[in-house]
């Protein structure tokens, strides 16, 4: 695919010029006077005060493929502050983001929360591993004072909508916050998270694949995986209804973590299926960072009355203590093939082989693989089966109510109202769907039970055949083009070629993903290892094991832009 079936970045934003806010971050942060987008809000004093050059020791800090274990060591040592890597992965935003697209919005306070926790460093306070480490976070999650797009031009005013401005952080960003992080800013998504493969939004356009510009970055945290795999922050936090984690980890090499259903809190996150399906999770370029993610975010809450299912499951030391070598020894996996889906196989030759190669590196390690172990056992047509109908009117009228009475809107009727005109979304016969509780409904009930039924099944094939977990490759095929049809540029089909991914929010079972290999066009090759309800601490271990054992992950080479981009 050649330059022109790419949109110039103007185009590719709408309208919305995120560079606008992180040029005025950053020019602020230098004492230099530039007015920034009045939405983004003040700049706190502290980052006015900022020094008005980067001193030389800031100007070595190499973020390229930096991790918060690398930060937490040259933290103690007195190499960097916070405050000089911040400024250090703005600079790279700055250089390269406006090719990427990987941001919807940028955080203001971003130098001043450095400064602060520099402050914290200063007087001898650690806050834990995540202390002054850069993140950034997917747009369907709040933050307080910031707009919340979801993707959707509707809900920014910066494209012709109402902006959509929560009182609070989600809960998960209130605990990176407690953490010590330094939330960088937003990142793209397709509308509503509503695409497994592109990410593409109405209010910012196409977010590119630094691997292969010609290549879907997959999705719908895209914009994450694109700011975390390009080193413009050290993790970031996506959410996953169908794939939404795992597809865009295995586009960009990136370790994900899908998490069982109910282990991480989701208010404040923009909800498609949040009664039974949605998680968030981190996306981050090694094991030990998401595990350290995974520590802070994981956990009850009476924010999210789901997290105390998983209360007992969280490991007493944590997830990052855990990992060490060795622990794919003696473990029994089980393979994909037709008894678990007939979509995206047979994988296509490339994947095959490369697949081939890391059941050999992990029965190298140690284990034992199975050949298909739900062949024969009904699982494919149960999942065929599924019944029940969409909770997101319910799901989404909760989420409104959350903003606060003094947001701008509350409801779907207070956006019409200030909108001037209908909510596209969740209407029958043109009247808004009631918000009913799912558990009033025979289609609740439906899929409530059925989905008993297909995780009892799925504990059965483990059982009969004493496996562990699953090892199977997250694609079925390298990634799909970015431009599936050039004589199309419009047609966006939903084609990303996963294996475990709607199957497993079903089930309500984790995923981690880890990078193995690499195939001609650049693109990674991704294996996902799978388990039971609450297995995290497992799965993060096996996959260190074998992260520690190829080091497969490499960094990709960042373009400025092509000419004309």
């Amino acid at each position: 695919m050649g330059a022109a079936t790419h949109l110039r970045p103007a185009e590719r934003r709408a309208g919305l010029a995120p560079l606008a806010p992180l040029a005025a971050v950053i020019a602020l942060a230098a004492s230099v006077s530039l007015a920034p987008a009045p939405w983004i809000g003040a700049q706190t004093a502290a980052a006015q005060a900022a020094p008005a050059q980067p001193s030389a020791t800031e100007q070595t800090v190499d973020v390229v493929e930096l991790t918060a274990e690398q930060l937490a060591q040259g933290y103690a040592e007195g190499r960097y502050t916070v405050t000089q890597v911040t400024r250090a992965f703005l600079a790279r935003i700055e250089q390269y983001e406006g090719y990427y697209n990987a941001f919807i919005s940028m955080n203001p306070d971003a130098l001043a929360d450095a400064a602060a926790l520099d402050a914290e460093l200063a007087s001898g306070s650690v806050r834990g591993p995540l202390h002054g480490v850069p993140v950034v976070v997917k747009d369907n999650i709040d933050v307080a004072g910031l707009v919340t797009t979801a993707g959707w031009d509707g809900f920014s005013s910066a494209t012709g909508g109402v902006d959509m401005v929560p009182q609070d952080d989600a809960a998960i960003v209130e605990r990176l916050r407690a953490a010590g992080v330094v939330l960088l800013g937003k990142t793209n998504l397709p509308d509503f998270a509503g695409h497994g493969t592109r990410t593409q939004s109405s209010v910012a356009g196409v977010t590119l694949n630094p691997y292969n510009v010609d290549k879907a970055p997959g999705g719908s945290s895209g914009g994450t995986a694109t700011a975390v795999a390009s080193s413009f922050a050290v993790l970031g936090l996506g959410t996953e209804t169908g794939g939404s984690i795992q597809n865009p980890a295995a586009a960009q090499a990136l370790v994900g973590v899908k998490p069982t259903y109910g282990l991480v809190p989701l208010e404040g996150v923009v909800p498609l299926s949040g009664s039974y399906v949605d998680v968030a999770g981190p996306l981050a370029k090694s094991v030990m960072d998401a595990a350290f993610a995974l520590d802070v975010l994981a956990g009850p809450t009476y924010e999210d009355l789901a997290t105390f299912a998983g209360a007992e499951h969280i490991p007493e030391g944590g997830y990052a203590a855990g990992l060490e070598r060795g622990a794919l020894e003696g473990r029994r996996f089980g393979l994909v093939g037709p008894g678990w889906r007939e979509q995206f196989l047979p994988l296509a030759p490339e994947t095959e082989a490369q697949y081939r190669e890391a059941i050999a590196a992990v029965e190298a390690l140690g284990a034992e693989t199975v050949e298909d172990p739900f062949a024969g056992s009904g699982f494919r047509e149960l999942w065929d089966d599924r019944e029940g109908g969409s909770t997101s009117a319910y799901d989404m009228y909760l989420y409104f109510q959350q903003l606060g009475d003094d947001a701008p809107f509350n409801s779907i009727e207070g956006w019409e109202e200030l909108a001037g005109r209908e909510y596209p979304r969740g209407r029958r016969n043109g009247e808004l769907v009631p918000p009913v509780r799912p558990s009033a409904t025979e289609s609740g009930d439906a899929y409530q039970g059925w989905r008993a039924d297909f995780i009892a099944l799925f504990r059965q094939v483990l059982e009969d055949h004493e496996l562990d977990g699953l090892l199977f490759p997250q694609a079925g095929s390298p990634a799909p083009d970015l431009v599936q049809d050039p004589e199309r540029p419009d047609f966006n089909p939903n084609n990303w070629p996963e294996l475990p991914s709607n199957i497993v929010n079903d089930l309500g079972v984790p995923v981690v993903t880890v990078p193995f290999g690499w195939y001609d066009d650049g693109t990674p090759f991704v294996l996902a290892f799978i388990g039971d309800r609450w297995s995290e601490a497992e799965l993060l271990m096996w996959a260190y094991d074998l992260e520690q054992a190829t080091l497969a992950r490499r960094a990709p080479t960042l373009d400025e832009g092509r000419p004309g981009s």
